[in-house]
This record gives C-alpha cells, sequence and structure tokens, in this order.
C-alpha cells in the first residue's frame, strides 16, 4: 500500500456562522510514496478561504501566501477535498502530529456538518514515529519538523518551510532516514471509531484524589537506590497540578518528595511518578 504525506496551511478565521474561531485550510501540500520510498505523484493546492476574506499578518508573513493568490487560484474547499481523495485513494495517509488531522476534521464539520473524512482509510502521525525511532520523546513537548531535520543531518536550510508541499517533501526525507517498514507498520492504525474518539479525547489532570477512577493503591513510590516501596509520612499535597508527600525507604532510610501527576487519558488513568531529593524548604507538614 502506497503512502501519502500530507502537510496543510491554514488561517484563523472569526465564523459568524459558529460564533468562534476557525482554522480555515488554506493549502493542501501532499507526496505520494511506494513501498520503496520512491515518489509516485505530488499534490499541491491552494483554497479559496470562505470563513475569513483576509489573511491574518502572521500567516501571510510566515507562509508569503497572499490575499491575491488565494482569490487568483484558489479552489473550493469540498472541490480540493474531492481531488484529494483521488490522489490519496488506497493509501496510508501521514501526517506531521495531529494537528493538520484535527484541522480537517474541524473544517469538515464546518462544511458538511460530519467530522469524518472520508478518504481517510488509514493513518500514521509521523510525528510520533520519527520521536521513538530517534529516541526523542517527550510527552511535554513534542518533536518539531525543523528539530527531526536536524537531528537527522538533513539540510532544510533555504527551503520554503512553511509551505504545505515543501513541508510534505521535509517530512519524507525525515521518514527515509528511519524508516523500517516492519516497525513503522506498527504506527498504523485504522480510521475507525475508536481512531476518531482517541484522536478528539482531551487528556485531563486529575486533582482530585477521591475521584473514583484512581486507583489509590498504585499511589506509592519507589526507592531509586534500592528499588523497593518507600513508607509515605505525609498526606498528598496538591502543588502545581501534582500530588506531593514525603517518603522514606526502609532499607537506605533516604528521605524524598514523591510527586505524582495523574492523568485521566482515553485509555484510562495515567500515573506518572518522579522522585525529588527533600531539601528544607521543600518539607511538608500534615497540617
Amino acid at each position: 500500500m502506497d503512502l501519502v504525506i500530507l502537510d496543510l496551511e491554514w488561517n484563523g478565521s472569526y465564523s459568524k456562522k459558529v460564533h468562534h474561531f476557525v482554522n480555515e485550510i488554506i493549502e493542501f501540500g501532499a507526496v505520494r510514496i511506494n513501498d520503496k520510498l520512491n515518489v509516485v505523484d505530488t499534490f499541491s493546492v491552494l483554497i479559496k478561504p470562505t470563513i475569513g476574506k483576509k489573511l491574518s499578518s502572521h500567516i501571510a508573513d510566515l507562509t508569503h501566501i497572499s490575499n491575491d493568490e488565494l482569490k487568483s487560484y484558489g479552489d473550493d474547499f469540498m472541490a480540493v477535498c474531492e481531488k484529494f481523495k483521488r490522489f490519496s485513494q488506497d493509501s496510508v495517509i501521514l501526517t506531521w502530529g495531529t494537528s493538520d488531522i484535527l484541522t480537517l476534521m474541524d473544517n469538515f464539520s464546518y462544511y458538511t456538518g460530519d467530522s469524518r473524512i472520508p478518504f481517510l482509510q488509514k493513518y500514521c502521525n509521523l510525528q510520533e514515529y520519527c520521536e521513538y525511532s530517534l529516541d526523542m520523546h517527550d510527552p511535554s513537548a513534542q518533536l518539531g519538523l525543523s528539530t527531526c531535520a536536524e537531528a537527522l543531518g538533513i539540510d532544510s536550510s533555504g527551503k520554503e518551510l512553511h509551505r504545505a508541499y515543501a513541508d510534505a517533501m521535509l517530512s519524507l526525507s525525515c521518514l527515509t532516514r528511519v524508516y523500517e517498514p516492519e516497525r513503522f507498520s506498527g504506527y498504523v492504525v485504522d480510521a475507525d471509531s475508536d481512531f476518531y474518539g482517541r484522536i478528539t479525547f482531551k487528556n485531563k489532570v486529575l486533582t482530585d484524589l477521591k475521584n473514583p477512577k484512581i486507583d489509590n493503591s498504585k499511589l506509592y513510590m519507589v526507592c531509586d537506590e534500592c528499588g523497593i516501596r518507600a513508607e509515605q509520612l505525609t498526606h498528598f499535597k496538591m502543588k502545581n497540578r501534582s500530588f506531593n508527600a514525603r517518603f522514606r525507604c526502609p532499607k537506605c532510610r533516604k528521605i524524598f518528595i514523591g510527586k505524582l501527576t495523574i492523568r485521566l487519558k482515553y485509555d484510562g488513568i495515567e500515573v506518572r511518578k518522579k522522585l525529588i531529593e527533600e531539601k528544607p524548604k521543600d518539607f511538608l507538614s500534615d497540617n
């Protein structure tokens, strides 16, 4: 099955129809490749905006797309989607991160009332694949395309970045450096109901330990030196959206601050744990 790397550019426009801002897509750029990563076809189309009549100065400066270009050469959104449907037929669609797919869903919802993307059958988050391939996955900071290219020794200077087709081609350059067919296949998912539920689910930090979704038996810390469960000395207290308490290792007698961050995710509760060396100002009392 071929792969299609898709990149989008959009403009934040206020819609009187829905009474909020919409990231209105103004450009599609894509490259279709076969299982050998050879380019089969390319796609680059401007879209004439209908929600916002004028590009924001930020987007105009970033993309170097002008309002005159969109008016003169832009096509209707649904017409472009129909063309892209034919272009991407029977392929896995890849995007760098999920922002483009979510924006595409929002645009479909705006124009059709349905957020399902008719030409999306199989999907891969290329950013995630590259992050894990490079051992650069960080839940608190996503890997940028330019940063990934730099890490892979790809020279992106002089290239027309922040244009859809150019970014799709740079994404291809990154994929080429880390592509392992068998491992890559593990990142390809079906665009079914579970996919849409997962991609639109908003993770939430839980700040109440009485929440019935939290399994209190998992709220413990392990000494990083001895590898055994530590004794909890104080009750948990909320600090910066995390729970903090004092712990002591029963073996080495080390005292430390245990920090728990609890998130409600699509698959359930995630508890992240961190040990912090105790300092006098960190002392937590039970009062």
